[in-house]
């Protein structure tokens, strides 16, 4: 009896700590959910907009790929940036500025955050928003986590500075070495919608398939009526509407 007892107990002790872990892993990776603070996936909005994202630049190489895809349609975009990448490129975040896009602030170096004491937490953010706005910029400077990953303090602090937990909606990067930018093209096209904030990748090396894909996934979307925006305009509909 002692015995089966000890086994219900270690039983439910394990399937407690197994709801724990889902929970907490579930938490981390939420694009909708935190415990502190405003996290943002997309706007509610009637209007036919979206907005545009790009993570993880500047990049020497293809930057300028990038812009010139945009530029060839007036499409303005919200570059996530690293801090490190922004020393290490002046001329491609230059080139950024000068074509009218956004920046926003990706971290230093994509460490992740998620686990970090407050005081670390703050001393990156400030030093990455330094080091954007030392390049020139001026406009509003918005925060996605590396990963998109967060868990309490990081909400926490980002609250601290009223500073909203930007994510996405859409992302249709698998990171997998055999995706085509057809799969790219007709996923990203398939699931955005008025509202939706795009997420994707085109300053890896390994990013071809997603700048193949980009200007497909710009014109169909474009002729389907949506039309694109800073994220802040799209942000600014969240509180007007």
């Amino acid at each position: 009896m002692r015995f089966r007892k000890a086994v219900l107990r270690a039983g439910v002790g394990l399937l407690t700590l197994a709801l724990l872990f889902l929970g907490f892993d579930r938490l981390t990776d939420s694009t909708t959910t935190q415990v502190f603070g405003a996290i943002i996936a997309r706007v509610e909005t009637p209007d036919p907009i979206v907005a545009l994202t790009f993570d993880d630049g500047p990049s020497a190489a293809h930057t300028g790929e990038v812009l010139k895809i945009l530029a060839e349609r007036s499409i303005p975009a919200t570059f996530f940036v690293l801090g490190r990448n922004v020393e290490a490129n002046p001329d491609a975040v230059q080139a950024i500025i000068a074509a009218g896009h956004e920046l926003g602030n990706h971290s230093w170096d994509h460490s992740a955050m998620w686990l970090r004491s407050a005081r670390d937490l703050r001393d990156e953010l400030a030093r990455t928003d330094a080091a954007i706005r030392d390049a020139g910029y001026a406009g509003p400077l918005h925060f996605r986590p590396p990963f998109g990953r967060k868990f309490l303090m990081l909400p926490w602090v980002l609250s601290q500075q009223n500073r909203p937990n930007i994510m996405w909606s859409v992302a249709a990067e698998s990171f997998t070495p055999g995706q085509t930018a057809d799969e790219i093209h007709r996923l990203t096209v398939a699931a955005t919608g008025p509202g939706d904030i795009i997420l994707l990748h085109p300053m890896y090396g390994s990013g071809a398939a997603t700048r193949d894909a980009l200007p497909r996934i710009l014109d169909d979307l474009t002729a389907r009526g949506l039309q694109f925006v800073l994220l802040s305009d799209l942000l600014a509909r969240r509180s007007a509407d």
